[in-house]
Formats: C-alpha cells, structure tokens, sequence
C-alpha cells in the first residue's frame, strides 16, 4: 500500500510549522486512515498536544475547519479541492499554499544512444511504477515521444517491466496496492473506454479484491479521454506520439502548467528551449522525481498545479512572517524633512532619497538649483 506517502505530506509542512514557531491543526486525509489514526495517536505522545492537534474526519470535518480563521492553510490534494480550500481562505483573507499535482509529461529524445534509451526506461520505469505505483503527484502521467521511436521505446519498456517486476507483479507483490477501493474503481474505469482498451500495449488487467492494478502502456489514446485529462495517480502509462520531438512544447502548453515536466534528451539545444518556452513548478533532466528528494530545492506548483513552495528552509520560509523591524534615536533628524517646503528642502530631499552625497553637498553649496 501507499499510505505512508500521505504520512510523509503531512509531516513535512507540519516540521515547517513548528519550526517557525506556530501552533497548527493537523488534518490528515481520510483516504488513508491508518495513516491518519497513526498520527493521531503518535503525535500527541511526543508534541504539546496544546500546541498541535490533529483531527480526523472526511469532507464535512474538513468544512467546519475551513470556517474557522487561520494564519494560514496548507493543502495537499487535488485541483477541485484546492478551488474549495481558496474559496473558504477568501472570506478572512486568508494566505493558502497549494500543492495539487496534475498531468506531468515526461519527453524522451530519440537523439540518444542505445545505453542512453535504456537509462531512460529503468528511470521512467521505476519512477512510474515502482514505489508508490503512480499514486504521487509528481508521478510521470504521460509521456511524448516521436512516432520514429515509439516501437522502440515500448518493447524496451516491456522487456524491463518483466525484469523489474516479474512475470506477475500481482503474486510477486512487486508494484503496490492501490490506495482504497475509490480510487480502484476511479483507474478501472479510465480503462472502460473501447478506444482506450484498443490502445492498450501491455497489462490492462484489474483485481478489485486485492487492490491491484497492472503496469499498463497505453499508445497514443484518444486525447479527449478521461485517462488523457485527468490525473492518473495509478500504474497507466500513455504514450502519446509526436512527428518531432520539438512538437512536445506546444503539446505541454496547450495543457495547463504541469508540477513537473521530465525531458530525457542530451541536445542542449532542446533543453534551453524546454527551459525558456515552458512552466511548470519543477524542470528535471534525465530522470524523474528525484527533485522531491532535495531539500535544497523548493517544492511546488505553478498556475493549476499549485501555489506556494516548501521543502527544508523552504517550509520554514512558508510558515514564517518576514515583518520589518526600524529602529531610530531621537538624537538625529533631518531638518529639512519637515515643512513649510521649499526648493532648497526638496533638493536635499530629493538627494537624500537617492543616496546623492554629492549632490546633496552641491545643493548645500548652492551650487545645484531645481529647474
């Protein structure tokens, strides 16, 4: 299962909250309730339960939360809740910061070598698959490449999923569980669609009893599909095929902004302009994912995919109020700040404000007048 990644969404901004000196409320999501109930349980064992508290519930708790005035609110979750988050926020005015997720592109250039391509596989592969099965926001959704090399990329992909996770990943247990029986059914029936099915390449099959969904590469399914518009967040992998691989921005952009945007190429060329010509809250070259993992760089979304960033000093940042603090004696005052005003006040006003030592000494020499 994958409850310990909604532990660890909750933990890290709380480290941040604390850190900068907050007290804070804790809901946990109800998606996955031993996790919830572990750190409703655990928490108080070790933190000033005055200071920190934690509350379970589903939707209708969630609600009466927002109805309260906070200093700020913190979300994790998808882009229909957020909406929800930011329009109970509105009515105190209340600073959010959201992490949403969405459909992140990996691009793969076929300008590569042979070990390059299997570097590649092994990357996207673990990324999509292995760990938490696609359920992370910044799991790879998609990913474009050019038709030229779709065939190539996809018998690679085969012969590694099997070397990866075994003949049968459902007995061997190899990939992981998906989160509950919603969110089984959710990935079930993306697959429910005829022309979805007939693009198909590789697994397809569901075990509802035991939460089970195979690796599955789809190719080129209809864009206007539901496995093509909203997040995965499970084990499907579609690829979408393009006659360049410089189509992919275009592609990218017509979409909204991605939380990450993964691009396996070696022209440099086409990095800049993956640089310069797209948005997205994070940008990773040859590999996927690995930007959660520092706490170094900040974390989070742009446009649809979020706002606001945490990660290390970061979530500090994030629960933190900068306030400028001034302090002055009374033994020293400018005596021309004051009125009645003139042309000679205004002058050393006017150098004063801009640091214009030799100004201010030709105004007190008469040497410089206001025009």
């Amino acid at each position: 299962m994958c409850s310990h990644k909604y532990a660890g969404l909750s933990l890290e901004p709380m480290i941040g909250a604390i850190a900068a000196g907050n007290t804070m409320v804790l809901k946990p999501s109800e998606l996955a309730p031993a996790s919830a109930s572990l750190l409703a349980n655990v928490l108080p064992t070790y933190l000033d339960n005055s200071a920190v508290k934690v509350i379970q519930g589903g939707p209708a708790v969630g609600e009466r939360l927002l109805q309260q005035k906070w200093d700020k609110i913190f979300f994790t979750g998808s882009a229909r809740v957020g909406r929800i988050i930011m329009s109970a926020a509105v009515n105190h005015l209340t600073p959010v910061a959201l992490e949403l997720g969405g459909k992140c592109p990996a691009v793969v250039d076929s300008v590569s070598s042979s070990w390059d391509t299997k570097v590649t596989v092994n990357r996207i592969l673990v990324s999509k698959f292995g760990a938490c099965a696609g359920q992370a926001c910044i799991a790879i959704d998609y990913i474009l490449v050019e038709k030229r090399f779709a065939s190539t990329l996809v018998e690679l992909m085969k012969v590694m999923i099997k070397k990866m996770f075994g003949e049968n990943p459902r007995e061997t247990n190899t990939v992981a569980r998906i989160v509950n029986e919603q969110h089984f059914l959710r990935l079930k029936n993306l697959l429910s669609d005829s022309a979805v099915q007939n693009s198909i390449v590789y697994g397809g099959s569901t075990d509802e009893k035991n939460l089970f969904v195979e690796p599955t590469i789809l190719v080129d399914p209809p864009l206007d599909a539901a496995i093509m518009t909203e997040e995965i967040f499970g084990p499907l992998l579609p690829i979408i095929t393009l006659d360049k691989v410089e189509d992919s921005i275009a592609f990218i952009n017509s979409k909204p902004k991605p939380l990450a945007i993964y691009a396996f190429t070696n022209n440099e060329k086409f990095r800049r302009r993956m640089l310069s010509e797209t948005s997205s809250g994070s940008l990773v070259f040859n590999d996927a994912v690995i930007q959660y993992a520092a706490d170094t760089l900040p974390f989070g979304g742009i446009g649809e995919s979020g706002l606001g960033r945490y990660h290390g000093k970061f979530s500090f940042d994030m629960f933190s109020h900068y306030k400028a603090v001034t302090r002055r004696s009374f033994l020293t005052d400018f005596w021309f700040r004051f009125p009645p005003w003139n042309d000679y006040k205004l002058l050393l006003l006017e150098a004063t404000y801009n640091y214009d030592y030799l100004g201010m000494l030709l105004v007190i020499l008469g040497l410089k007048r206001r025009r």
